[in-house]
């Protein structure tokens, strides 16, 4: 059984990595850009998960409670992958941008905290990840879901192509892991930390596809309604250009004109 004393979950055979939720820290909602009348209706199933195939990596978190940058170089390979573009990240890269916002060096264990989403998010916006060239890739903006509203999660990830999930990790969601099953609610689950996944997609059987310690994963609408804790948008030149397509429904020119209206510090 796995164990864990700390948010990042250093007994664990895998690492967690995500701070506590701040509700209300991302200010822009999803919700606030949708335009209904040209909402698409997500299929039963979607995803460009295949595009990737078995490369996603770990990106160093077997070892560091880096899950959120593990994450967003995810996120980020698939973006362009959609666009036949091969993007690569590695341990180096992923770790420096850790390293960069959260102060977390590897030879010191009592650094390995774990990272805020909403700070993270922030990072991407300004600064943006860095990839194994030392390329960095920039987010437009990122926005707030509904925690826990499978048909939210499902249309933003049919929008975006991947969207950046928090969830309040159960010890009994890594033996469903460790078996290859889906995860989902079980009988005297305990909180071990908080875990980000990027979700991709969605199944036949309507599970979430998700990515997690570089693979596939599944996860059922009533784990996600009972785990989530936090789920962010991203809008990405990368993910606009993939394949020429557009976000039918979302009001990208609004929040560009809120965007222009922060301070600029």
């Amino acid at each position: 059984m796995a164990q864990s004393i700390d948010p990042v979950g250093r007994h664990f055979p895998l690492k967690l990595g995500k701070k506590p939720a701040r509700p209300g820290a991302v200010k822009f909602k999803l919700a606030n850009f949708l335009v209904k009348t040209k909402l698409p209706t997500p299929p039963k199933v979607f995803g460009h998960q295949d595009l990737i195939g078995g490369n996603w990596q770990m990106l160093g978190n077997d070892h560091y409670g880096d899950c959120v940058w593990a994450g967003a170089a995810h996120e980020t390979m698939l973006w362009n992958k959609e666009a036949d573009r091969t993007v690569a990240f590695n341990n180096q890269s992923v770790l420096k941008d850790y390293s960069a916002v959260t102060g977390f060096n590897p030879k010191d264990p009592n650094t390995d905290q774990g990272t805020d989403m909403q700070v993270a998010a922030s990072y991407r916006r300004k600064t943006g990840v860095l990839d194994a060239r030392g390329k960095r890739h920039k987010v437009i903006a990122y926005l707030a879901l509904a925690p826990g509203n499978p048909d939210q999660l499902a249309l933003a990830i049919y929008l975006f192509g991947a969207i950046g999930i928090g969830i309040k990790f159960p010890n009994t969601a890594m033996d469903q892991f460790n078996a290859g099953k889906p995860w989902d609610v079980a009988n005297n689950a305990k909180i071990e930390g908080g875990h980000y996944i990027p979700g991709v997609g969605r199944d036949a059987k309507g599970n979430f596809v998700v990515v997690t310690w570089g693979k596939i994963q599944l996860m059922t609408p009533r784990f996600y309604k009972k785990y989530c804790d936090e789920v962010v948008a991203y809008v990405s030149d990368e993910a606009l250009l993939a394949g020429g397509k557009t976000l039918d429904g979302f009001n990208l020119a609004e929040l560009q004109a809120d965007l222009n209206a922060l301070p600029k510090a």
